[in-house]
């Protein structure tokens, strides 16, 4: 199975929450290996853990959420792909946080659908194709 779904942050942590039972419905109805994460994304989760001082609970979240989706590195073809976007995005006038354009660009690079909530992606133009779920 490859990879169709690429998971930003504020979906993990509603996952991690556990509270959201249309959200967890539908990652149940998709087939494992078809969902990952950015290493991006796994970076700000484990910011905000520490942040949070390191509880266990969140710690036991992250764990779960791991243990059933696969985390993509950040490499030179998705850096490849960050400048291109990046600077296209720029010129059309788009501008997205940083890590943001690096969540969005790890997407485009691997072919998979950015799942999100973050309404800065809709005014994304072009290749990146965006679900919320």
């Amino acid at each position: 199975m490859s990879l169709r779904y690429l998971l930003d942050t504020n979906i993990v942590s509603h996952i991690m929450q556990g509270r959201d039972i249309t959200l967890l419905h539908k990652l149940s109805t998709v087939s494992v290996g078809s969902v990952g994460i950015s290493s991006v994304t796994l970076a700000e989760l484990e910011y905000g853990w520490h942040r949070k001082g390191k509880p266990e609970r969140l710690k036991h979240s992250l764990i779960q959420v791991l243990l059933r989706v696969d985390v993509l590195p950040w490499d030179d073809t998705v850096a490849r792909c960050f400048g291109e976007l990046r600077s296209a995005w720029e010129a059309k006038g788009i501008s997205l946080d940083a890590l943001d354009m690096m969540i969005a660009a790890h997407a485009v690079a691997v072919g998979a659908t950015l799942v999100s909530r973050d309404k800065a992606f809709g005014q994304v133009p072009d290749r990146l194709a965006v679900e919320v779920w």
